[in-house]
């Protein structure tokens, strides 16, 4: 068991490098892949539980302690990367199919990835947990809300058919999570340690399954797409920053809203395409997948840094004080 929990944690911390193989893998020789595509619901679905099995009632207590930031950062989820979804769609004048894939990116809640991020760029985790969980729990609501209200322009959406999707593979698999957590208590801590490796596996799959059956679409799309995602994905993080500056949060609050409005649930988004729209659809969710947990290990390293001269300073200010206290 200590073997699996330990390649659990390295598949975990090395996640971003995984993805990128597989989805070379997966674009290169699709055939070994696409059988996984009738799965894509079923992986997410056991991510989600897995999400679940995480989650305890004192990981909500931020909505009452915390109420401005956590309802700030939701809203701020649920705004910003819509509406520079809309902004880009416009922009480059996307056809039809890849438009709704971008919009869908933009109106799915937190991915579980900002979390890692969000330790690992010395941001607030129970801040970050809780977001994620918020905008997950009202994801069957405003996500296909959004979808309608954005994307209708292009292609028909249907809010009844994509909400009892989401309830299907994302509210009672996250439910079913909290209930066996909640029932088993301790004895669910040696399977949370291995979560990581089921969600690399499941997001993997996600991601392979929709590039393999899409591999001409990427090929003629390609660059489109991967500068339409990338772009999304940056100017979440800068607006998600700068607004935690102007709304005055310190700095580890600032930092968590950049990585939670910058990381969407793509898989999520990839998997409501693939199943309400059309294949192509799909590829905006899997290219996110991929990019953003290259960029937020990135940008989470550079944000770790921020704070240390201001830090180093107080400290040696402290040290004067006493020092000359002393004297």
């Amino acid at each position: 068991m200590n073997a699996l929990i330990r390649l659990s944690t390295f598949l975990g911390n090395t996640f971003g490098i995984w993805v990128i193989i597989f989805a070379v893998l997966s674009f290169a020789v699709p055939g070994g892949f696409t059988w996984l595509a009738p799965y894509i619901s079923l992986m997410l679905g056991i991510i989600m539980f897995g999400m679940g099995l995480t989650l305890k009632l004192k990981d909500f207590k931020q909505v009452i302690t915390a109420p401005k930031e956590v309802i700030t950062l939701v809203v701020a989820q649920y705004t910003i990367m819509p509406l520079i979804a809309l902004g880009l769609v416009y922009l480059f004048q996307l056809p039809a199919e890849i438009a709704i894939g971008v919009i869908l990116v933009g109106c799915s809640p937190g991915g579980t990835s900002s979390n890692v991020m969000t330790f690992l760029a010395k941001g607030n985790m129970a801040l970050s947990v809780t977001a994620t969980a918020v905008s997950t729990i009202l994801a069957p609501v405003i996500t296909p809300a959004l979808t309608l209200l954005l994307a209708s322009a292009w292609l028909p959406v249907s809010f009844s058919s994509m909400f009892i999707s989401i309830i299907q593979i994302v509210l009672i698999p996250i439910a079913l999570g909290v209930a066996v957590q909640y029932l088993l208590g301790t004895h669910v801590d040696k399977a949370v340690d291995v979560l990581p490796l089921i969600s690399v596996v499941g997001i993997i799959g996600v991601v392979t399954a929709v590039v393999s059956t899409n591999v001409e679409n990427i090929a003629s799309t390609g660059l489109l797409i991967f500068a339409v995602v990338i772009l999304h994905n940056l100017l979440g993080y800068l607006v998600g920053f700068l607004l935690g500056r102007l709304f005055r949060f310190d700095l580890k609050d600032s930092k968590t809203l950049s990585i939670e409005v910058g990381m969407q649930n793509s898989g999520l988004a990839a998997t409501l395409a693939a199943t309400h729209f059309s294949p192509i659809a799909a590829v905006p969710g899997a290219v996110f997948s991929v990019w953003h947990n290259i960029s937020g290990s990135i940008i989470a390293n550079w944000l770790s840094k921020l704070g240390k001269d201001e830090h180093v300073e107080e400290t040696n200010s402290k040290e004067s004080k006493v020092n000359t206290s002393e004297t």
